[in-house]
């Protein structure tokens, strides 16, 4: 994360927040939409570093048009993956 003086660090429930609506959009979100979409209003500041975590987590990809999951928790794609045969 970049070296700013976090005035406010989010909560696991803001953090929860913004990745179910992250999960639940089916295209490229930008942060003026997410924010709309939250069910709780949030500082910028704060949002920036949910969002910079989640990036650096491997769960979001910010590009030019917005935000996008790219996480796979998909149960039934777990299930398929452990099931594959490995071919060398």
């Amino acid at each position: 994360m970049q070296e700013l003086q976090i005035l406010h660090y989010p909560n696991l429930k803001t953090v929860l927040q913004v990745e179910k609506v992250l999960q639940e959009a089916d295209t490229v979100i930008s942060k003026n939409e997410l924010k709309r979409r939250l069910p709780v209003q949030i500082m910028h500041q704060t949002l920036q570093v949910i969002l910079e975590y989640l990036e650096e987590s491997g769960k979001i990809m910010i590009g030019e048009k917005g935000i996008t999951w790219i996480a796979q928790d998909s149960p039934r794609l777990k299930t398929l993956l452990e099931k594959g045969v490995r071919v060398a």
